[in-house]
């Protein structure tokens, strides 16, 4: 949940740590700090807020140091202030140490430390692991920081800057991601690739359990109990142009309209140049006989692995079900080595979805990762993988990845559904010729998004609203609450329109905005019914619908927006695609940071 940067090499330390620092802003952005080593002495600069309001306060042209280490907090223990903020120090503030995860057994270390006679300044759980390395001091730093975190309980990735020892910084990681950056002119260490784009060439990932020692000239890593580890270096693929706005006014605005080829991408490289069969490589080891299905995910993941439910149910005669990931852990479910996992992830970290596989790997269940980064944990820790093709997305509320995802997932359902002999090689051309439609009719619809946009200014004012849709559109609803309340804040639920009746009716008057999804392939007159019963008790109904010059929908609608024609494997992202202009557009009018709405993060590695 919060982002690390570090550097030692020849180059000044400052710009780089605060050009990493705003790429990982995705990661949290509640405070933030950087500890650097200024003419031989320990410096640091903290504060509450985000990273360009502690820039502004820091003289980069008169600093020099060459070494140095920060981070992007996302709150867990301790109020965001600057107290809290990271880097944090020992007792002599010659240790300086930034962390991201949790230290489940910090309220005994901390007692303990205390009791040696340690002083605590924060009220984080991150500042006993200055003080542990501390204590171990007596040895080389290497060997202190693998003393110290063998100690400790929970998930963590951290880095650790010494006074003592200007040109290292020593880093260790559990559960939470790090990468190793290889410069021309030195050595950095980030959560995530984008910090380094553009100065770094090449990139490591430090594997769980293992500790690295950065120096200009390069980095060496041990596990925790000392042994050497081969690390292997790999070239950065991704360029600073990808993390750019490209003259859009947002990120999230420029990855909505990045979809087509987001989409277009992910299918592209798994469907053969005959366009009628689909090439998984990452799935060759997999065992398809398989009697039931589970698909594990958090937030949007979780409303793709919905969609992918109700797509798989009518090629595959087996149970399916898409859980919580943070719920899997808690119910007993009913697992065997005949079941199929799926976790769905964009970053390949969530912590949640990581704790929920392991679950299920040791059932013995079979399991496959769906992410959109390469070399994650839940992909290391999968029997198999699919990648989505997305390609970076900055954006914490997310779009691009959730299209990709479903386009991934469709795929894949295809593919197990063929391998099984569940449907014939003519009924699997036919819907991947559907999808191969997808990313112009996804086009299409981003051609309306004036007409969203006028439509978001006329109800931006509303505290609430309601998202109504059957089958599979149902969890597409659901995406279009999240996304409003994510990103404006405004109160919004998602519901099965059938189930209306059963509670949300009586939240509907003259005031509130109900969004209907109606389309002629899903229940259409059921929900035709719905909507009378919303216009009965004054409700205002926008419909997007892909059935146009229908007098019994005209007469009972407010606002309509048509779209494109589909098929139904089709319709989930078409429908998806306005929702997400809409929330944007209302996000933009009501002045909230959409980029980064207030309180979330986007890479979720704390339970």
């Amino acid at each position: 949940m919060c982002g690390i940067i570090g550097y030692v090499g020849r180059e000044p330390v400052v710009p780089l740590l605060f050009e990493g620092l705003k790429r990982l802003e995705y990661r949290g952005y509640d405070s933030a700090g950087i500890a650097i080593l200024e003419d031989g002495h320990m410096t640091l600069f903290r504060r509450a807020g985000k990273v360009g309001q502690l820039e502004s306060e820091v003289n980069v042209r008169k600093l020099s140091a060459r070494t140095g280490i920060g981070h992007t907090r996302w709150a867990t223990h301790g109020a965001p202030t600057a107290e809290n903020a990271h880097p944090h120090l020992d007792c002599r503030g010659k240790i300086a140490v930034v962390h991201n995860g949790i230290i489940e057994n910090f309220h005994s270390l901390k007692e303990s430390l205390i009791a040696s006679g340690h002083r605590f300044r924060s009220q984080t759980d991150s500042e006993v692991l200055a003080h542990l390395v501390e204590e171990h001091m007596d040895e080389d730093l290497l060997r202190a920081v693998a003393t110290a975190v063998s100690k400790a309980e929970g998930a963590f990735a951290l880095a650790i800057l010494s006074e003592d020892d200007p040109e290292r910084i020593i880093v260790a990681r559990r559960g939470s991601p790090l990468v190793l950056g290889k410069g021309k002119s030195g050595t950095f260490v980030c959560s995530d690739i984008p910090a380094i784009v553009g100065n770094a060439t090449q990139v490591a990932f430090l594997a769980d359990n293992e500790v690295a020692e950065l120096t200009p000239e390069g980095f060496r890593v041990i596990d925790f109990s000392g042994n050497e580890v081969k690390c292997p270096l790999q070239p950065v693929t991704m360029d600073t142009l990808s993390i750019q706005k490209g003259g859009f006014k947002h990120f999230m605005l420029k990855e909505i309209h990045e979809q087509p080829r987001a989409v277009g991408e992910t299918l592209r490289e798994k469907v053969g140049a005959d366009a009628s069969t689909i090439h998984l490589p990452g799935l060759s080891e997999l065992d398809t006989d398989f009697d039931q299905v589970y698909f594990i995910a958090c937030g949007t993941a979780y409303h793709a692995g919905l969609v992918a439910e109700c797509l798989w149910e009518r090629i595959l005669p087996v149970p399916i079900q898409s859980v919580i990931a943070s719920e899997f852990r808690q119910r007993d479910m009913h697992i065997t080595p005949r079941t199929l996992v799926v976790a769905v992830s964009q970053s390949g970290e969530t912590i949640d979805t990581l704790m929920a596989l392991r679950r299920a790997k040791e059932k013995q269940a079979r399991t496959v990762a769906l992410v959109n980064s390469i070399g994650s944990a839940i992909e290391r820790e999968s029997d198999g993988v699919v990648y989505t093709r997305a390609g970076i997305e900055i954006g914490v509320a997310a779009t691009k990845t959730f299209s990709a995802q479903i386009a991934a997932l469709s795929l894949l359902g295809l593919y197990l559904a063929s391998k099984r002999g569940e449907i014939t090689e003519q009924e699997a051309r036919s819907k991947l010729a559907d999808l191969n439609f997808l990313p112009g009719q996804i086009t299409e619809v981003l051609t309306r998004e004036e007409e969203i946009a006028a439509l978001a200014g006329r109800f931006y004012g509303a505290s609430d609203f309601l998202f109504l849709a059957r089958g599979s559109l149902y969890p597409i609803a659901l995406e279009g609450a999240l996304k409003l309340k994510e990103i404006s804040y405004i109160h919004a639920e998602g519901y099965p329109a059938g189930e209306m009746k059963h509670g949300p009716i009586a939240l509907i008057d003259e005031q509130m905005p109900v969004v209907v999804l109606i389309s002629r392939h899903v229940a259409y007159e059921k929900v035709l019914s719905n909507i009378e019963e919303v216009k009965a008790r004054k409700g205002i109904v926008i419909v997007l619908t892909d059935r146009s010059n229908d007098p019994a929908l005209t007469r009972l609608v407010d606002y309509t927006l048509l779209l494109p024609s589909a098929a139904p494997i089709s319709l989930p992202v078409i429908y998806t695609i306005p929702l997400q202009l809409l929330a944007y557009h209302i996000a933009v009018l009501r002045g909230t940071d959409v980029d980064q709405p207030r309180n979330l993060a986007k890479t979720v590695t704390v339970e």
